[in-house]
């Protein structure tokens, strides 16, 4: 991390008791996102968020690595979890972040056509997922189950969850390490995750498996190249194979899924003036949840392959690539909808009011699949176009702040 990037990074969160909603969630959403938290380097973003949390009596807040766990205890029948990852995608001359007024033309024409006359904040995190922790934070300071004191009781016993390490590979996710080590407490009867889906919901998600395609020649000098084997010209066949293939769409459970398979990286070669000995493509296969990750892999590789993670190259014995090496890389699992929990059903129906908007499939993949394998039925509900995380120009209209708070709020203390 550089200075630049150390000397903006803000140690306190919080605002002003006689602050408006709009004004609180401004003030949250511009703390979290002045915090650089690209991935590994959560720390100092988990301090803050540990530090506002425990000065909200009403919850009991424990902490395992730079994940945060913070829960009521209010002797409600059921228990929501509201869960937000706090790291970002790394910066891309985007931090730090500002305030756009109307008319600044780093506001992309999507977002002004759909918000006329908005103001925007601009920055890493905007949409993926800072603007939902401010969210989720200040419901944390505000549900505090004391209504005789004009404060609000909720209609559930809350858990809210900040971790780290979702935007690399599974092994480091925050949630994960949780789950083992401390699975008492995520537990509870539904979750959120608050990515970002423009304030509607986004139902299950694709599974991923992330592999290297391997090819393997004979090095040789340039100039003698009869003498050696070309593994990067072997490497067409796999592009071929990658090119040819027609992303599928998959309906499961009433929601329709789009899955695909695309090289991201490609490594070969280790000298300019040498034939290289062999290649590597890496590719990722985002799958349906009508699928394991085993059929997923059979797909890829042949059911017997055998290639897992950590064990080395193995030979593709049918599949895709069959014929190639394959060294595994990473692997999650994919999420059905869960739509027809009674919780996900009143939540549906509560945005479909207010937003007009039908559940969607969540193409990409989130931890609502990690709910998914501890039996907990789990939605995507957040702030901000899902189009824009990752861009350079992630930014997020101040309005969609107080829609998600007004959703979710109102869906957490209203009677049936």
């Amino acid at each position: 991390m550089t200075n630049e990037l150390e000397q903006q990074t803000v140690t306190a969160l919080g605002f002003d008791a006689d602050a408006t909603r709009e004004q609180a969630l401004a003030t949250l959403l511009e703390q979290v996102m002045s915090t650089y938290s690209v991935s590994d380097d959560e720390g100092p973003l988990a301090d803050a968020v540990e530090a506002f949390l425990r000065k909200q009596s009403h919850l009991t807040v424990r902490r395992h690595g730079d994940t945060v766990v913070a829960s009521t205890d209010f002797g409600k029948p059921q228990r929501v979890i509201l869960a937000g990852h706090i790291d970002t995608v790394p910066v891309i001359d985007n931090f730090p972040p500002r305030w756009l007024e109307p008319g600044d033309p780093l506001i992309r024409e999507d977002v002004a056509s759909a918000h006329p006359g908005e103001r925007v904040l601009w920055g890493r995190g905007a949409t993926d997922m800072k603007a939902s922790d401010a969210v989720l934070l200040y419901l944390a300071a505000v549900l505090d189950g004391r209504a005789e004191d004009g404060g609000i009781d909720p209609k559930y016993d809350l858990t809210y969850v900040f971790y780290d390490h979702e935007e690399v590979a599974a092994e480091k996710n925050g949630l994960r390490k949780v789950v083992e080590a401390h699975p008492d407490w995520i537990a509870g009867d539904f979750a959120i995750i608050g990515e970002p889906t423009d304030c509607g919901i986004e139902g299950g998600c694709n599974g991923t498996i992330r592999f290297d395609v391997i090819t393997h020649g004979v090095a040789a000098h340039s100039a003698r190249a009869w003498m050696g084997e070309n593994a990067i010209h072997k490497a067409a066949e796999i592009l071929n194979r990658l090119a040819a293939y027609q992303p599928a769409d998959v309906p499961v459970d009433g929601l329709v899924y789009r899955e695909g398979v695309n090289a991201t990286l490609i490594s070969g070669g280790k000298g300019t003036n040498v034939i290289p000995d062999e290649c590597r493509v890496h590719v990722n296969y985002r799958f349906a949840p009508d699928k394991t990750i085993a059929e997923a892999k059979a797909l890829m590789m042949g059911a017997d392959c055998g290639a897992g993670l950590g064990n080395g190259e193995h030979v593709a014995t049918g599949g895709m690539f069959e014929g190639f090496g394959i060294e595994m890389a990473d692997e999650s699992p994919s999420a059905r909808p869960g739509m027809d929990s009674p919780l996900a059903v009143s939540l549906a129906h509560l945005v479909r009011e207010r937003t007009g908007r039908d559940p969607l499939a969540k193409l990409g993949w989130t931890d609502v699949a990690r709910f998914a394998i501890l039996g907990i039925p789990a939605v995507n509900l957040g702030a901000g176009s899902p189009l824009l995380a990752h861009k350079h120009d992630e930014q997020l209209p101040e309005s969609e702040l107080t829609l998600l708070a007004d959703i979710l709020q109102e869906w957490l203390t209203s009677a049936e």
